[in-house]
């Protein structure tokens, strides 16, 4: 999907690719692959690839130390995501959440990205992500990442 969209790796980008499934064993339907471009203590910057109506599970970045949270920025670069976040609750949850446990999918407010657009998630929000038939990839710009302390809804997820 990252060649096909002219979007060039290098090879050790290539084989530094995260594929994660979050230890739950259902990638085609929950899960993410990551290319970390960068990531220090200023700033991190990421490819994220969908496939196609791929969920990334529930999660928030929390304070960590001084610091309040991971801040990112998701701007679509292909396909099309539906990003939920904590606030209001549109009916649009349902129709992404069927063949994953809904029950731990709590943020509901629906912003739509298509290529180009971009939205910034706040410091320890629930958050979480879906792409479309076409699968995604999403630039995330963001404060420095440490995924080691995401905190996910879901308990059976597990995540280094």
């Amino acid at each position: 999907m990252l060649a096909a969209n002219k979007i060039v790796l290098t090879p050790e980008e290539e084989k530094e690719i995260e594929i994660t499934d979050f230890g739950l064993g259902n990638l085609e339907n929950e899960g993410l692959q990551i290319v970390v471009y960068e990531n220090n203590e200023s700033y991190c910057a990421k490819e994220l690839v969908l496939l196609p109506n791929q969920v990334c599970s529930e999660h928030k970045h929390p304070p960590r130390g001084n610091q309040p949270g991971k801040m990112e920025t998701f701007r679509c670069l292909f396909g099309q995501v539906w990003l939920f976040v904590e606030g209001e609750t549109s009916n649009e949850t349902n129709r992404f959440l069927k063949n994953v446990d809904s029950n731990y999918f709590k943020a509901g407010k629906s912003i739509h990205l298509l290529p180009g657009d971009q939205y910034t998630i706040q410091p320890d929000t629930f958050h979480w992500f879906v792409s479309g038939e076409k699968g995604a990839i999403v630039s995330e710009f963001s404060t420095p990442s440490d995924d080691a302390t995401d905190i996910f809804r879901n308990p059976n997820i597990v995540r280094m």
